[in-house]
């Protein structure tokens, strides 16, 4: 394996470009932490632009694998790394990437789950990462994160999602106003999550395409937005039980849309 670059400083350029991607000050570059993320970034052939590393990380194979990514492979000493890193105890690895490339267009097909999830004002990230991660899971390719929504390309929601936000369609700063002409177009029927709805989630046909509308954590869909969908699901519970976590109740509604189209 090659001799990295050494830094020493820590007003090097590199390492104040770094914190700058980490804190959300460079909109065309993400800030990936951790071996595992780094893994999935590998997988989904993300561009890389360069990788910081501590000593104690330069034996890991992980590193033949980002040679072949980038030349720009530095070494630090643990207590510079730490300066960089967004984690309380990093594991010493560090890559800046290419932000994905936002897209607009719907893309469904007869092979995935025939939906697209429309998330409305979701601004914590660890929960808009674990909601991405589920999506993914459940067979979703589309996903569209409305304006005032947290960044799904933050560290915060890129450790949630596990690297599922490499790898879906991902449009953000939408308006709830778009959602009529982009159904419209794409032939899609509308549907929107609500705890005061009257329709389970289980009573619905799930396999014509769908929207499916999930509002904030805090105040769900407001009464102008639940005007204008299709239809309103809630998923019932137990007296007493006032709501579940955002992720959870995602995962269950779209596992039924999985299972109907399985």
């Amino acid at each position: 394996m090659q001799e990295f670059e050494p830094i020493k400083s820590r007003d090097n350029r590199r390492l104040v470009n770094a914190r700058k991607v980490r804190d959300g000050k460079v909109t065309d570059l993400i800030f990936i932490e951790g071996k595992r993320l780094v893994e999935e970034a590998l997988r989904s052939r993300l561009e890389i632009v360069e990788c910081f590393v501590s000593d104690e990380f330069l034996d890991d194979p992980v590193l033949k694998d980002l040679e072949k990514q980038t030349s720009s492979i530095a070494a630090l000493q643990e207590k510079l790394f730490d300066s960089i890193a967004d984690t309380d105890s990093p594991q010493g690895i560090v890559l800046i990437a290419r932000r994905p490339s936002p897209s607009r267009k719907i893309e469904i097909s007869d092979s995935q789950l025939r939906l697209v999830l429309y998330l409305s004002e979701i601004s914590n990230p660890s929960n808009l990462g674990a909601v991405l991660r589920t999506a993914e899971a459940a067979g979703v390719t589309n996903v569209m994160i409305s304006k005032n929504s947290a960044d799904p390309f933050s560290p915060k929601a890129l450790r949630a999602s596990m690297g599922s936000a490499f790898r879906l369609n991902i449009s953000t700063g939408s308006e709830f106003t778009d959602i009529p002409k982009l159904t419209t177009e794409s032939h899609l029927l509308t549907l929107g999550a609500d705890a005061n709805a009257t329709i389970s989630y289980t009573d619905i046909d799930w396999k014509p395409a769908r929207m499916l509308v999930i509002g904030s954590e805090a105040h769900g869909l407001s009464p102008e937005q639940k005007e204008t969908l299709d239809e309103l699901v809630c998923i019932p519970m137990a007296n007493g039980v006032e709501s579940l976590n955002l992720a959870v109740s995602v995962g269950v509604i779209l596992f039924e849309a999985k299972r109907q189209n399985s």
